[in-house]
């Protein structure tokens, strides 16, 4: 059966066109979305009608609506639903203005929420289909550096935990992919941003942060094909994971975070336990 999707962040080189590429290397149609569509031309006049791209700010509401109904008009429908679109500033906890953690959460975060909300009308009509939601690793390990950016994907974490189990009487099922570090354009601004940090107190910490980035970019262990295609064979087996770690160094960095976390809260079972009433 041929499926259509929805996916959102359609950076040359990043995750959604990688999704784009398994998908329609499957045989299926696909709306891809972007802030820049110019960027997109020359790849999808390859594909013909079988792509279309539509141009998208996901933090415009409004926006978001119209691309949903583009896209269900133009195919009749949504199979599949990849919320891609993100970004990621580094910044203290301390010393982020406000600005730029409510920006940080209306990209990541609530504008995921709009899109969902947008094409689930019509996907749970069609009483079948996938979501896919694009965290990180940092969703489930905070990073030093990036705390707000780990928070949203936290946020991400929590909100599709519980929407899978609110669509799945509709027929629908739903995945939060976590990657690791992965070669796409994700740390390409960071040689050309400053630190921009009020409090001094952070800012060695902070280059030190933006240094690694520049330094990794171009060099990043994960394959955003490879990647995309393990998704698509995650979505076919039977059960589908609820989660996919992806990238080598996010599954070391993973396992060992929940062993840790687990261990943890064993090793204060006695004092869980004690912060109830006492047995009648």
């Amino acid at each position: 059966m041929t499926r259509n999707w929805f996916i959102t962040g359609g950076t040359p080189g990043g995750f959604g066109m990688a999704f784009a590429d398994a998908a329609l290397e499957l045989g299926d149609r696909v709306v891809l979305t972007a802030r820049r569509p110019a960027e997109l031309q020359e790849w999808a006049r390859g594909y013909g009608d079988r792509v279309l791209v539509v141009p998208l700010d996901v933090t415009d509401t409004k926006q978001v609506h119209e691309a949903v109904k583009t896209a269900e008009t133009h195919f009749g429908g949504i199979d599949v639903l990849v919320n891609n679109a993100g970004r990621g500033w580094y910044g203290s906890i301390e010393g982020m203005d406000d600005a730029g953690v409510r920006a940080m959460f209306e990209l990541n975060f609530f504008a995921v929420l709009s899109v969902v909300r947008a094409a689930l009308p019509g996907m749970r009509a069609r009483g079948s289909g996938w979501i896919v939601n694009m965290s990180s690793v940092a969703g489930l390990r905070g990073t030093t550096g990036f705390g707000y950016y780990s928070a949203t994907k936290f946020a991400i974490e929590g909100v599709t935990e519980v929407l899978r189990e609110e669509v799945a009487p509709f027929g629908l099922q739903v995945m939060a992919v976590e990657p690791g570090a992965f070669r796409t354009r994700a740390y390409a601004g960071f040689a050309d941003e400053p630190v921009r940090e009020a409090l001094t107190e952070y800012r060695p910490m902070l280059e030190a942060v933006r240094d690694a980035m520049v330094t990794q970019d171009g060099a990043q262990p994960g394959d955003p094909a490879r990647g995309a295609r393990a998704v698509i064979a995650a979505m076919a087996e039977n059960p589908p994971p609820r989660r996919l770690v992806l990238g080598s160094d996010g599954f070391d960095v993973t396992v060992a975070t929940l062993e840790e976390a687990l261990a943890e809260i064993r090793d204060h079972e006695a004092l869980s336990r004690g912060a109830v009433f006492p047995a009648p």
